[in-house]
């Protein structure tokens, strides 16, 4: 099905950004590159200071934009130091809505060893967390086995009907749109209904892509980009999710309740380059491919 560029508008509308405290080091002000409202995720790294995730938090609140924190359960050594994560959080009013994940570490450096434990806590609706969101891995984890992946996601859903919290996923990103949607069928299979945010690679170099993918040991999807790395002649050629978007575009179109709602850009290249990316596709500023789309010159 071809797709339009009004369609791909809507695909990107509301689509959610991410800052490391490093990379937020690197820009002036964020209201120079994304609307006042934007959804902007926070990141807390393993090994990271949780104080450095707070002052972009805050940085972020008094310039308009609606932050979203990682509270990552293997570099979080107990309850009480989670209780103390929400409610300075909470002190910024900044705990409407966070992201769980299991985080990126063998060995966990307290008594949490999932995002499942943390909520469990029931430290959440304490803090007045509306909303949270919850780790989706449309190509598997090299962490978790997929069997593992379905008990813990379905534990989670279960927990969320229970309690009344309104849970989505967040996924990790992907560079095919095929993965994606045979994922989503498969949450359809197992009765999720919960809404989802796909992750999508900014726009990067192709060895700048390669490394993370390989970083975060995504599967199948992760051929196509090694294929381009292959030709040492294009590593340094940027690459954009522009193919990716259209076809999920597309998938949208001919399945109106599908359940992915929103996107998400992980900005390899960088906070600014991403998000004036994204502003010019955004603003259709751009010429439909056979596959995909292009920047307009």
């Amino acid at each position: 099905m071809s797709v339009t560029i009004p369609q791909i508008q809507s695909l990107l509308h509301g689509t959610s950004l991410e800052a490391t405290p490093t990379s937020a080091s690197k820009v002036e002000d964020f209201r120079h590159h994304v609307a006042e409202g934007t959804t902007v995720y926070v990141t807390f790294l393993p090994g990271s200071d949780f104080q450095d995730t707070l002052g972009v938090v805050k940085r972020l609140k008094n310039e308009g934009m609606y932050p979203v924190t990682h509270l990552a359960a293997r570099s979080i050594p107990d309850q009480e130091t989670l209780n103390g994560m929400l409610g300075a959080l909470a002190d910024l009013n900044a705990s409407e809505e966070v992201l769980i994940i299991g985080g990126g570490v063998d060995q966990p450096v307290g008594k949490f060893d999932s995002s499942y434990q943390m909520l469990e806590t029931d430290l959440f609706q304490k803090h007045g967390v509306q909303k949270i969101g919850i780790a989706g891995h449309p190509e598997g984890s090299p962490d978790i086995s997929d069997t593992a992946i379905k008990e813990a996601l379905l534990a989670k859903i279960a927990y969320g009907k229970e309690h009344n919290l309104k849970l989505y996923i967040a996924t990790q990103f992907c560079f095919e749109a095929a993965p994606i949607i045979a994922w989503h069928d498969m949450l359809r299979g197992w009765g999720s209904d919960l809404e989802i945010h796909i992750g999508l690679p900014g726009p990067a170099t192709i060895k700048t892509l390669l490394r993370f993918a390989q970083i975060s040991g995504i599967g199948n999807s992760m051929r196509f980009i090694k294929k381009q790395a292959a030709n040492v002649t294009k590593l340094l050629m940027q690459q954009a999710p522009d193919e990716l978007i259209a076809d999920l575009a597309s998938y949208k179109i001919a399945n109106p309740d599908t359940n992915i709602s929103h996107c998400h850009l992980y900005p390899f290249a960088g906070f600014a380059k991403t998000a004036a990316w994204l502003d010019t596709v955004q603003k259709g500023n751009i010429v439909l491919k056979k596959k995909g789309f292009k920047l307009q010159d």
